[in-house]
């Protein structure tokens, strides 16, 4: 995959009805970490678009729609919290999940807790890396599971 390109899952109307899945927007630089979780993603039956680094991740929340993002805390060309902080701007209704493989040297040293403030930043769950498949499809469906609850407080105001 080129660096920096945005990839989105092969699209299977005809068989599958994908105009009905979910469409989630993974961004992270790291191409192993985005394969990995588009395939698992895949196999249970939602739409991926990968996009290689925050920069190409806006790109793409520009010119798609999702109902997901999963995005990684650190990436090259954005300081800190930064992406977590200007998806969140960019489209505040969609839920997103951040994702972090930051290692510390001593584990017993008193370090900032990155996944809680990225949760302060306005993502609704925190992935720490590596996670399992099991971990991430929670998070995904518990994220799913509270926007359709927000929904339907909306709607019942409303009506």
């Amino acid at each position: 995959m080129p660096h920096g390109s945005i990839i989105e899952s092969p699209k299977r109307e005809a068989q599958t009805g994908t105009e009905s899945l979910r469409h989630i927007l993974v961004v992270d630089d790291d191409p192993m970490v985005c394969m990995a979780i588009e395939v698992y993603l895949q196999l249970n039956h939602f739409r991926v678009t990968i996009a290689e680094g925050g920069e190409v991740g806006l790109r793409a929340l520009e010119h798609g729609q999702f109902d997901l993002m999963i995005i990684d805390i650190f990436m090259p060309h954005m300081r800190g919290f930064e992406s977590i902080r200007v998806f969140h701007e960019r489209a505040p209704t969609i839920p997103l999940i951040a994702m972090s493989g930051y290692a510390f040297a001593n584990l017993n040293s008193p370090a900032p807790d990155f996944l809680r403030m990225a949760l302060e930043l306005g993502a609704a769950r925190c992935l720490r890396k590596p996670f399992t498949p099991h971990a991430l499809l929670a998070a995904v469906n518990d994220c799913f599971a509270e926007h359709r609850s927000d929904d339907v407080a909306s709607a019942a105001r409303l009506g």
